[in-house]
């Protein structure tokens, strides 16, 4: 069984006084395994957002299901919702969302405070993550005093520290240099090495190049797919450039 398996999910939005309405995802349909590691590409407007918010249990489909290891989303209760993202998905989003109020270590914790877990259970499972991660030495700073690619380990950390099901991550890079984003995907390569299941929204060909499978959406709908198999991390970009410039010329998918 499929740890994510998305079946034929459409989201139709109505607009604000109802005169109108607004087919964001028409038809999607894929799965994920444990383990995997999946980037999912498109253009601004093919519905990834939506998408991912679905995935999230931030919104709900038209119709189609979402089940995460076996759960259909949809049966997620609005008053346990925040309880569920919390234990079975872990969140990297492009600007951090660390709070600048609290220290590196408490932003990490704070899924863990919120699930309401002993002092001692916390500090047990930050030691080794932090080691893991290098950034040992940053938890007593604050957001406002390290570096992007520090606040984005810091963000990893904190969406690890739960031991999710899957992580989420909403354009990781998007708020980094070419070095820390580089840094970033050796980081996201050597976690989903570990067994960490990654699905991963991202405009950069070069990040997505790091995954081991990249969907394309387009019209609401997956469009085509590309494999890693054998292939380096050049030749996925290479593969990865040729599909958008299908993709954005409107020509028929290739393989």
């Amino acid at each position: 069984m499929p740890l994510l398996d998305v079946k034929n999910v459409k989201k139709i939005y109505t607009t604000r006084f109802g005169g109108a309405q607004v087919q964001a995802l028409s038809d999607v349909t894929f799965s994920v395994e444990r383990g995997e590691y999946v980037a999912i590409m498109g253009e601004s407007g093919s519905g990834k957002t939506t998408l991912l918010n679905i995935l999230a249990a931030l919104d709900k489909p038209t119709s189609g299901k979402v089940l995460l290891n076996g759960r259909d989303l949809a049966t997620v209760k609005d008053r346990e919702a925040a309880a569920f993202r919390r234990k079975q998905l872990g969140f990297v989003f492009q600007e951090f969302n660390l709070l600048d109020t609290f220290s590196v270590e408490d932003n990490i914790l704070l899924p863990m405070v919120l699930a309401g877990r002993k002092y001692k259970e916390m500090q047990a499972a930050l030691e080794p993550l932090a080691s893991r991660l290098g950034i040992q030495g940053l938890l007593r700073k604050y957001p406002y005093e390290i570096s992007g690619g520090q606040k984005q380990r810091a963000a990893v950390a904190r969406a690890l520290i739960t031991k999710p099901q899957i992580i989420l991550a909403d354009e990781p890079t998007g708020a980094l240099d070419s070095k820390a984003a580089d840094e970033l995907m050796r980081l996201f390569g050597r976690i989903n090495r570990e067994g960490q299941t990654i699905l991963m929204v991202t405009h950069s060909v070069k990040a997505a190049s790091s995954a081991g499978r990249v969907l394309f959406i387009r019209d609401g709908a997956v469009y085509h797919q590309i494999y890693r198999g054998e292939q380096t991390d050049e030749q996925m970009y290479q593969k990865i450039s040729d599909a958008l410039t299908v993709l954005v010329s409107g020509g028929e998918r290739h393989e």
